[in-house]
Protein backbone atom coordinates (compact mmCIF):
# COMPACT_ATOMS: atom_id res chain seq x y z
CA UNK A 1 0.00 0.00 0.00
CA UNK A 2 1.40 3.67 -0.77
CA UNK A 3 2.16 5.14 1.98
CA UNK A 4 2.45 8.76 0.68
CA UNK A 5 0.29 10.69 3.25
CA UNK A 6 1.82 12.86 6.19
CA UNK A 7 0.34 13.55 9.80
CA UNK A 8 1.42 16.41 11.86
CA UNK A 9 0.32 16.27 15.79
CA UNK A 10 0.96 18.36 18.72
CA UNK A 11 1.73 15.95 21.82
CA UNK A 12 2.27 16.84 25.89
CA UNK A 13 5.70 15.20 25.89
CA UNK A 14 5.87 13.66 28.05
CA UNK A 15 2.90 11.54 26.67
CA UNK A 16 4.81 10.57 24.16
CA UNK A 17 8.04 10.05 25.36
CA UNK A 18 5.98 7.60 28.27
CA UNK A 19 4.41 6.02 24.78
CA UNK A 20 7.91 5.65 22.78
CA UNK A 21 9.05 3.53 26.14
CA UNK A 22 6.39 1.11 25.58
CA UNK A 23 6.62 1.32 21.76
CA UNK A 24 10.05 0.56 21.81
CA UNK A 25 9.20 -2.70 23.87
CA UNK A 26 7.11 -3.69 21.19
CA UNK A 27 8.96 -3.26 18.55
CA UNK A 28 7.13 -1.08 17.42
CA UNK A 29 7.79 2.54 15.59
CA UNK A 30 5.37 5.83 16.60
CA UNK A 31 4.39 5.88 12.88
CA UNK A 32 3.35 1.90 13.02
CA UNK A 33 1.43 2.78 16.40
CA UNK A 34 -0.37 5.72 14.48
CA UNK A 35 -1.26 3.73 11.59
CA UNK A 36 -2.58 1.02 13.49
CA UNK A 37 -4.29 3.07 15.59
CA UNK A 38 -6.12 5.29 12.13
CA UNK A 39 -6.97 1.68 10.87
CA UNK A 40 -8.83 0.43 13.48
CA UNK A 41 -10.67 3.45 13.59
CA UNK A 42 -11.62 2.32 9.66
CA UNK A 43 -12.19 -0.86 11.12
CA UNK A 44 -14.20 0.03 13.80
CA UNK A 45 -15.74 3.09 11.98
CA UNK A 46 -15.12 5.01 14.72
CA UNK A 47 -12.60 5.12 18.10
CA UNK A 48 -11.74 1.52 18.65
CA UNK A 49 -12.21 1.96 22.48
CA UNK A 50 -14.55 2.94 24.86
CA UNK A 51 -14.99 6.82 25.63
CA UNK A 52 -17.02 8.05 28.69
CA UNK A 53 -17.18 9.36 31.57
CA UNK A 54 -19.25 8.43 34.55
CA UNK A 55 -21.63 10.69 36.36
CA UNK A 56 -22.20 10.16 39.89
CA UNK A 57 -25.17 8.09 39.92
CA UNK A 58 -23.18 5.75 38.08
CA UNK A 59 -20.58 5.68 40.00
CA UNK A 60 -22.01 5.41 42.97
CA UNK A 61 -23.82 2.38 41.37
CA UNK A 62 -20.78 0.83 39.88
CA UNK A 63 -19.23 0.85 43.17
CA UNK A 64 -21.86 -0.49 45.22
CA UNK A 65 -22.48 -3.38 43.02
CA UNK A 66 -18.65 -3.78 42.95
CA UNK A 67 -18.99 -4.10 46.89
CA UNK A 68 -22.20 -6.72 46.51
CA UNK A 69 -24.38 -3.75 48.31
CA UNK A 70 -28.11 -2.91 46.69
CA UNK A 71 -27.90 -6.22 44.30
CA UNK A 72 -31.05 -7.66 43.53
CA UNK A 73 -31.38 -11.05 41.94
CA UNK A 74 -33.49 -13.90 40.22
CA UNK A 75 -33.72 -17.50 40.29
CA UNK A 76 -33.40 -17.85 36.79
CA UNK A 77 -33.24 -16.36 33.50
CA UNK A 78 -36.97 -16.70 33.07
CA UNK A 79 -37.85 -14.52 35.94
CA UNK A 80 -35.36 -11.92 34.96
CA UNK A 81 -37.10 -11.72 31.69
CA UNK A 82 -40.26 -11.63 33.39
CA UNK A 83 -39.49 -8.82 35.41
CA UNK A 84 -37.80 -6.65 32.53
CA UNK A 85 -41.00 -6.98 29.91
CA UNK A 86 -43.30 -5.06 33.39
Amino acid sequence: MDKSATIQARINPEVKREAKKILRQLHISMSEAIEIYLTQIALHKGIPFEMNTLNEITQKTLKESENGVNLHQVNNVNDLFEELNC
